[in-house]
């Protein structure tokens, strides 16, 4: 793979200025950003209300945490325009959740706001090792979901030309990457083995491909699955991370010349980890939820937003500003299997290290008597496909999965093409157990 590190002449000052010059900055915005949310979102003056709290109480950064915290519901509840911090007509764009598991979370962006997401974007992609000039195959979903549109303008903002695919018809998006032959491609993970998949149909060798980077984002990945995707396409794979109520794509991202978490653009987005169970903040170094609080957002303030998220933070390395750790989960994803708790990322690193299977799976939980149960369904790889392989895989992998997590599952190998394929983000949990009356 070729070195496609920015040089430090490129980066913008922020990005290797000093802890303490970072802090001063975060500081003043956060009192900026709890007095807009103060005086102007209901919610937030009689929560801070309710606590006792008020703006003019932040001295530190470190009392941010007297504060209480937004949650997802809250979006719900005051759909769609309740928290919006300016009137109606200063939101010049609109994005907003599928609502598949409920009311759909709207969120609403000033023209400042949509400058800061272009901005943000551009950064992160920067980060990656893209290139004014060079061509990005943007393959997230245009529409309500903050993805295709958010990576669009920031490719534009970054000076690049953007290829608008958006998701789905992986036979054209083979295609037109062979035709147009682009620097970079934005994707899910889960998608891009999609893409890999159909080039191995078309009879197509990936590594000899234009593609130099892909920049994955919108679902959990494992380290294996980089390596993987790294290998196939003999390109960069780096992790971008956002989610809409905070802004959407470009929260956080991977320096390409590291690869070692993903530095969070703090000048805009304060992070604090907190014991999931407790609420409590945690040391940097621990594992725990992430709370994000927006700095600069207009349309929007965010107050200590519950992410759900679980990861830790590190220092600094590539810039200045703090890491954390490639995202092993959610807290609302978590299965808990007798007693056990279980990410699918967890499965999917085993997965990744068992021979003879492809890289798609899905979890089915389900009931066996009174016992919660899960089955694991994954696909051979087409020259494994025989009832001999299949079985020997799928003893390898019970094995893996009961040495690593602690657990006993069912593995259903199927055939090549068996696993249901997502264009977008993959449903990586089913649960057929029946509902509590």
């Amino acid at each position: 793979m070729k070195d496609i590190a920015p040089k430090k002449s490129d980066l913008e000052p922020i990005e290797v200025a000093s802890r303490d010059e970072i802090e001063v900055l975060q500081l003043d915005r956060l009192k900026w950003s709890l007095k807009h949310a103060y005086d102007n979102v209901p919610m937030y003056k009689q929560r801070f209300d309710e606590a006792g709290v008020h703006p003019d109480d932040l001295k530190s950064l470190k009392d941010l945490a007297k504060f209480p915290f937004t949650y997802k519901n809250d979006l719900r509840d005051h759909y769609p325009f309740g928290l919006f911090a300016v009137p109606r007509e200063q939101i010049v764009r609109i994005h907003a959740s599928s609502g598949t598991t409920g009311k759909a979370t709207v969120v609403g962006y000033t023209k400042n706001d949509c400058d800061l997401f272009a901005n943000m974007v551009a950064r992160s992609l920067r980060a990656s090792g893209i290139r004014p000039g060079d061509m990005v195959h943007n393959a997230y979903g245009y529409g309500l979901f903050t993805g295709g549109l958010g990576a669009h303008v920031g490719i534009e903002r970054l000076g690049a030309t953007v290829v608008p695919v958006s998701g789905g018809m992986t036979p054209r998006q083979v295609t037109l990457i062979n035709d147009f032959k682009p620097d970079a491609i934005m994707v899910t993970p889960s998608y891009m083995l999609n893409i890999l998949e159909e080039f191995n149909k078309q009879g197509l060798d990936p590594r000899e491909s234009s593609l130099r980077v892909g920049v994955f984002g919108a679902e959990p990945w494992t380290n294996a699955m980089r390596e993987e995707v790294e290998q196939a396409f003999d390109m960069h794979a780096v992790d971008i991370y956002g989610l809409s109520e905070i802004m959407g794509p470009g929260v956080a991202n991977e320096c390409v010349e590291t690869k070692d978490g993903l530095h969070i653009w703090e000048d805009h987005f304060y992070p604090e980890i907190i014991n999931p169970e407790t609420g409590e903040p945690v040391e940097d170094s621990e594992t725990g939820e992430l709370v994000f609080t927006t700095l600069t957002k207009e349309g929007l303030p965010m107050i200590r937003y519950r992410t759900r998220d679980l990861t830790r933070l590190l220092p600094g390395t590539a810039r200045s500003m703090r890491r954390m750790e490639k995202i092993t989960g959610r807290s609302d994803d978590m299965i808990i299997l007798r007693g056990v708790n279980v990410f699918p990322t967890q499965i999917e690193e085993q997965l990744m290290a068992t021979g003879g299977l492809a890289p798609h799976f899905q979890i089915e939980l389900y009931r066996a008597g009174r016992m919660d149960a899960m089955r694991v369904h994954v696909e051979a790889m087409p020259d494994a496909a025989d009832e001999l392989s299949k079985t020997a895989a799928a003893r390898m992998l019970t094995k893996r999965i009961k040495d690593v997590i602690g657990i006993s599952t069912e593995i259903d190998v199927g055939d090549p093409g068996d696993v249901a394929r997502s264009e977008g983000k993959a449903q990586r949990v089913v649960d057929n157990r029946p509902k509590e009356r």
